[in-house]
Parts: C-alpha cells; sequence; structure tokens
C-alpha cells in the first residue's frame, strides 16, 4: 500500500463527517482524506438557518443522549470530540400531545416509541384490545424473523393502539406507516425482546428494563446555536479537503483502489484512491455500486424514501400550551403530522419580545401529492390547521421558512436488516475498500449516523493495514 493513504468520502451528511473525523484520528498520519459533496452545502439533514434574527433548525432539530446500552450517545461523544460539549443543551418542556378526535391530550408515560408496556396508562387515548396479549407459550418472534410493527402491535393491542400511539410516533420520526415499517430496524430493543417474551407488554417492559434511564436524566440535546456548528466542527477536526458541487458520477475499481468520475459529463475528473466512504442515500449508492458489484447495487437500491417539508413560523405573542409540541394520527385528517413550539421546549431560544418559533411537519409516505403545493399554500395551510388544533386563532406570522426534503426518510420494509447484512458482506468479500454509511442503511437520528459513519472508517483502515496510533 503506497503512504499516505488517499480515502475519498462519498456524501457531506453527518455520517460522511463523522467518518473524516475518525479517519483523521485513527488512520495513519498524512491520510489524505477528500469528502465530496454533490450538493452546495454540508451536513445533509442538518441545517441550521435564521428566523427573526435567531438561530433556527431547518432539519435535525436534537439528538439522543444515550444510547440502547445507557452510555452516551455517539453524538455526544462527537460533540466532546469536537470541544462542543458546553454547548449541549436540554429541553425547559418535555410534555408532548397527541391530537386525538381534533383536540390535544398528553401523550401517556410508559411507551416505547407508542407502544404501550402498561395498558392502563394509554386509555386517555386509545383503547387496547381486550384479552389479545396473552402467554401463547412461545416468544412473540422468532430468532431469525422480522415483522412489521404494525402488525405486532395490531396483533396483541388492537387498532386503536397503532393508529393513535404507535403511527404517529413512528410518522414523527420516519412519515411512514407502522404497517411498513421494520420492527428489527425501527425498533431493536423491543425486536430483541420480543425474541424472548411471550406478551408484548413483557417485551416493552424487558426493553426498557434493559435500558434504564435515571430519573430526570435528559433524553435530549441539541447545540446552543444550532447543529450546523457541529458540522462546521467535524469539518475543521477532520482536516478533510471538502468538494462542494462535486458530484461523483462513477466508481471504477482498479488494481489498487478506486477511480472516481467527478463532475460533469462533457469534463469529468477522474481520482484515484486507495479506499471509499459511500455515505450517500440508497439510491445513488446503487448507481454508484452498479458497476462494481451490481447485487449488492439491487439489494440497497430497493429502498424506498417519504419526502417532507417543514414549516417554520414566527408568530408575535402566540397563546400556546406549555407543550414541547404534538403528533397528529393519519386518521385525524390533518395535513400536518406533527408540530414542534421551539421556544416553549427550548428555554435558551426563548425571546423577550414574546416572539415564537412554530415548526410544523407535513408530508407522509405515499402523500407526496400534497408537497406539490407552493410555499405559500404549505404554510397557510400549516397555520390554519395550528389554529384548529390549538382552538384559537394563531396571529399572523412576521416571518416564516418552508424548507423541503425530497426523499428523506428511509422506510425500512422488515428484512431491512438482512438484506443490509448481505449486501455488507458481499462487499467485504469482494471489494473491502469499499465501505457503506448513513441513514439509509443503519438508522436514522444523529447518534445513529454518527456511528455509522465512525464504523465505516474503521472498517476501511482495518482493510488498508491497520491503524498506526
Amino acid at each position: 500500500m503506497r503512504q499516505p493513504w488517499r480515502v475519498a468520502v462519498v456524501g457531506g451528511g453527518i455520517a460522511g463527517l463523522a467518518a473524516a473525523v475518525r479517519l483523521r484520528d485513527r488512520a495513519p498520519a498524512g491520510t489524505e482524506i477528500t469528502v465530496y459533496e454533490q450538493s452546495g452545502s454540508l451536513g445533509g439533514k442538518l441545517r441550521t438557518g435564521e428566523l427573526a434574527g435567531q438561530p433556527v433548525e431547518f432539519g435535525a432539530e436534537s439528538f439522543l443522549m444515550r444510547d440502547p446500552t445507557g452510555a452516551e450517545s455517539a453524538a455526544v461523544a462527537l460533540a466532546r470530540r469536537l470541544g462542543l460539549a458546553e454547548k449541549i443543551v436540554h429541553p425547559t418542556v418535555g410534555q408532548a400531545a397527541l391530537v386525538v378526535d381534533g383536540g390535544l391530550r398528553p401523550i401517556p408515560g410508559g411507551t416505547l416509541v407508542g407502544v404501550p408496556g402498561d395498558l392502563d396508562r394509554v386509555t386517555t387515548v386509545a383503547r387496547p384490545a381486550a384479552d389479545a396479549d396473552t402467554d401463547g407459550g412461545r416468544p412473540l418472534v422468532g430468532p431469525d424473523a422480522d415483522v412489521s410493527v404494525g402488525a405486532l402491535v395490531r396483533s396483541r393491542f388492537g387498532d386503536e393502539v397503532v393508529e393513535r400511539l404507535v403511527d404517529p410516533m413512528l410518522g414523527g420520526v420516519y412519515a411512514g406507516r407502522a404497517d411498513d415499517l421494520s420492527l428489527v430496524t425501527t425498533m431493536p430493543a423491543l425486536a430483541r425482546a420480543a425474541r424472548v417474551e411471550h406478551t408484548l407488554v413483557g417485551a416493552v417492559r424487558a426493553a426498557q428494563a434493559a435500558a434504564p434511564r435515571a430519573p430526570g436524566a435528559p433524553v435530549f440535546g441539541t447545540l446552543a446555536g444550532g447543529l450546523s456548528t457541529l458540522v462546521e466542527a467535524a469539518v475543521t477536526a477532520s482536516g478533510a479537503t471538502v468538494r462542494r458541487d462535486a458530484a461523483v458520477r462513477e466508481l471504477t475499481a482498479t488494481g489498487t483502489g478506486w477511480r472516481l468520475t467527478v463532475g460533469p459529463t462533457r469534463e469529468p475528473e477522474l481520482i484515484d484512491v486507495d479506499a471509499v466512504v459511500l455515505a450517500v442515500p440508497a439510491r445513488p449508492a446503487a448507481r454508484l455500486l452498479a458497476g462494481p458489484a451490481p447485487v449488492v447495487a439491487a439489494g440497497v437500491g430497493a429502498l424506498d424514501y417519504a419526502s417532507v417539508a417543514l414549516v417554520t413560523m414566527v408568530l408575535p405573542q402566540p397563546r400556546l400550551p406549555e407543550l414541547s409540541g404534538f403528533l397528529v394520527p393519519s386518521t385525524e385528517g390533518l395535513l400536518i403530522k406533527a408540530a414542534t413550539f421551539f421556544t416553549t421546549k427550548w428555554g435558551h431560544l426563548r425571546r423577550p419580545d414574546g416572539l415564537a418559533l412554530v415548526r410544523a411537519s407535513v408530508g407522509r409516505y405515499g402523500e407526496e401529492a400534497h408537497l406539490q403545493r407552493p410555499d405559500a399554500d404549505l404554510a397557510a395551510t400549516v397555520h390554519r390547521e395550528l389554529s384548529a388544533v390549538l382552538g384559537t386563532p394563531l396571529p399572523a406570522p412576521v416571518d416564516g421558512h418552508v424548507q423541503r426534503w425530497g426523499g428523506a426518510l428511509p422506510q425500512y420494509a422488515p428484512g431491512h436488516a438482512d438484506r443490509l447484512a448481505a449486501a455488507r458482506t458481499a462487499l467485504r468479500a469482494t471489494h473491502p475498500t469499499l465501505v457503506l454509511a448513513g441513514a439509509g442503511y443503519d438508522g436514522v437520528g444523529i447518534p445513529v449516523c454518527v456511528r455509522s459513519g465512525e464504523t465505516a472508517a474503521e472498517e476501511i483502515i482495518t482493510a488498508l493495514g491497520g491503524s498506526a496510533r
């Protein structure tokens, strides 16, 4: 292997940037790292903008503080590595609500992404099926099986629990439907427990017990100043050369590594590297894999995505409930699927002038036609629906923004984890210096994406001969 190593990171989202930081930390000194981002902006779904003179998130809003084992999450660890730990802040209002029959009801506690561990606690929003969650003498899910979250919960707790609790909770994260989403990928802790426990209540309680949380410990965090500070600090710490507006159009295996075809068709740039971290969504990844690994490409490219729009409004002294926000079941017939009261939820965003930041999420999987409306139409509909849910007319916004995220959220069908494992096994066997990273493979959320990128970097280091540090 020639020195120094040359590693290409294709994709400048947080997974790719986390990979670049880990490469800088663990690869031999002098390793050349280049990040190729086809757009003009780094960070992927992390994007901090400005409204009414203050930072506001136009993409991801926060990150989990702990991982499933109870240790600090990969996002927190990365923030610490980048010298940003002191900028971590937490919600000052944690209670959220559900829209049920047109009104707001507090989300009951004791659930795991809406799946209850105590049926009596959810009766304020849904009526669980009577006596359906019986012990059949065997685990709920077979040792190698995967099912949709909706299918499992419906069979045990009935339709209302799915439609009024689980579906809106999953919809808030994935913009998808519980009946379509993989249990193993979206709720791995529950999947593990379901392979042992004989009832769903028992599985939820076992999953919760496996990852205990200290009373009062914050669940979520964000960064004062906005999550784009994480992006900027990662770029600096990585020491990588960053190529914006640089679309990688083709990957070709060479005898010693990879050749990237970058830029426009008429004037392509050919770049040779030793290894590639492919940190782009599944469909563009599949296009790049089609030449060197067509079977892997077919499996990876089967993943579908949902599109969403985030409508943020600055409202002068509105009457808002003391809630972090609310979720909307699809059965309510609203365009909005979730809303966040930023300046209520996050104390560091509150303003002495009484201006409030409110953001609504629009778009569910399979309903992309709604997102074809003009920005002004989306904003007006959101304003009208928010007023109806709150039961009071909201004042006219003094500022606003519509952020569209096309193909943003992966829709993990049952069996996703097995398909991904097969793809990675095939790549390791034939092309160990080409590694996948990002939400399209390992799950959504900043900590998962960070960990995915870091793991990809470690695989590259191993494939190239190991760390020199």
